[in-house]
């Protein structure tokens, strides 16, 4: 029989920060490294994002079932998810369609059961000033080897579902053609916010809800570049102290 000074003091003392570490991770928030520039410019590369695995409900572990379930994904929501091509690398995207939504994507809009989701003409500040400041470099080098300049892209608000975010559309891009989606029972579709440099529901197709890991809520570190050898921690001398506790919209 342990005795106390066992789980303050000793070995058990770790085993019980490992286990709500573990807990945490599973049931209610866990961190991720934002890989790419698709959600431009809501999200940069190199953000540290947390992401709230409690708000649609909490799973049985190491399992897709539902021990309690409070509510579904809703549009405009940034949801981190199992990438449904292949489920062992994780995406993050901007809910943009539910179960049973027709959507039609036309000249660089959408549309939404018919109606075009609004657009406005200036961009959201707390985007706004950050973009601005941006120079053709970092721009491209945020994009992920962007070859235009800022000046080929138009930066906008998106108003979806009453919940307003920055939206990125290249000037010179293919927006023509009308395509459309009807989103199949227990299915999502999302989009980047960087509409013409993601790879989202338009090209491998509807996000399955049991791959929903969780909704994004803010950024708890950032940086330009990575330290070369360990790829996965942030250069110090890079960090983008501007965006501690950005919250995620």
């Amino acid at each position: 029989m342990f005795n106390r000074k066992f789980w303050t003091e000793g070995l058990g003392s770790f085993i019980v920060a490992i286990g709500v570490a573990l807990v945490i991770r599973w049931a209610i928030m866990e961190a991720y490294v934002i890989p790419s520039g698709s959600m431009l410019p809501t999200l940069l590369i190199h953000d540290h994002i947390f992401v709230n695995k409690m708000v649609y409900g909490t799973r049985v572990p190491f399992s897709s079932n539902w021990l309690i379930k409070h509510r579904n994904p809703e549009p405009g929501e940034i949801i981190v998810f199992k990438y449904p091509v292949d489920p062992s690398i994780f995406f993050i995207k901007r809910v943009v369609g539910i179960p049973g939504d027709t959507i039609e994507y036309k000249d660089g809009k959408v549309f939404r059961n018919g109606e075009a989701v609004e657009m406005k003409a200036d961009a959201q500040p707390e985007h706004a000033a950050e973009f601005a400041a941006m120079s053709d470099e970092d721009f491209q080098r945020e994009g992920g080897g962007f070859s235009e300049s800022k000046a080929s892209y138009l930066h906008f608000t998106e108003v979806l579902n009453s919940h307003p975010h920055s939206v990125l559309l290249n000037r010179n891009g293919e927006h023509t053609s009308p395509v459309s989606w009807t989103v199949p029972p227990g299915k999502l579709f999302v989009m980047g916010d960087n509409r013409d440099n993601s790879a989202d529901s338009r090209r491998w197709g509807f996000v399955p809800e049991e791959y929903v890991l969780g909704r994004a809520m803010f950024v708890w570190l950032s940086c330009e570049k990575t330290l070369p050898v360990v790829s996965f921690l942030c250069n110090p001398l890079t960090v983008r102290w501007d965006r501690f506790f950005h919250k995620v919209d």
